[in-house]
């Protein structure tokens, strides 16, 4: 068993809550173990603030529960590890259907690269995809198609959600986080031009690269 990383699971998950992405029992992050061939992920329908560690659940790349607690896995559990098998370098993955994020979901519309902040982590619009229900690999099959497409690491779901992929279970929550702030300042942009008569444009496609680049060096952080 894997206990760093079950724990980061379990941490990832609350920060969740904690930021307020999540409501009810909604939303979850996975992380994998490669190695290992096991996949960490939340427990289905459990509240965040009934939510301890040893709550998270093991399963295997099939899905089928390596615990003997008697938790049952996420209902998402088979996206996440379609995503897993098909985009090898991603260690985790994250799923909420957090407010303004669901509001571009249902609009149809990516979040548009209006700030330096959105530039710096994204460096790319987040782009949304048609809507698919739940049945079999359809979801992960329209998340891979936008990925393979697009390159980016915040999808947002048609109708649904958002879902992220990064190195790490942390890392991928951090990018929820990052795609609820960059869709509730675009939307309160997009509103406000639109009493203002003025027309809100994205970034120059210069500045988003400048920045992007800058934030994903060596120059920034403390590595």
């Amino acid at each position: 068993m894997n206990m760093s990383l079950r724990k980061e699971v379990w941490e990832a998950n609350l920060s969740l809550w904690k930021n307020g992405l999540v409501y009810g029992t909604q939303g979850n992050v996975s992380g994998i173990d490669r190695k290992g061939g096991e996949v960490y992920i939340k427990p289905s329908g459990v509240a965040y603030e009934k939510f301890t560690e040893d709550m998270i659940v093991k399963v295997d790349t099939e899905g089928s529960c390596v615990d003997k607690k008697g938790l049952k896995p996420s209902v998402d559990t088979p996206h996440h590890l379609f995503l897993y098998k098909n985009i090898r370098d991603v260690g985790g993955v994250c799923h909420t259907h957090s407010k303004f994020i669901t509001v571009f979901s249902i609009l149809g519309i990516p979040v548009p690269a209006l700030t330096t902040a959105h530039a710096d982590v994204f460096g790319k619009e987040i782009p949304v995809s048609g809507y698919v229900d739940n049945t079999g690999t359809n979801i992960g099959t329209e998340l891979l198609k936008i990925y393979k497409k697009t390159g980016a690491n915040a999808i947002i779901l048609g109708r649904h959600g958002l879902f992220t992929l990064a190195e790490t279970p942390s890392k991928s929550a951090f990018y929820a986080l990052m795609a609820e702030y960059c869709a509730e300042v675009s939307y309160y942009a997009l509103i406000a031009g639109g009493f203002t008569g003025k027309k809100v444009m994205p970034l120059d496609r210069k500045e988003i690269e400048k920045w992007y680049s800058r934030y994903h060096s060596s120059r920034y952080g403390q590595i």
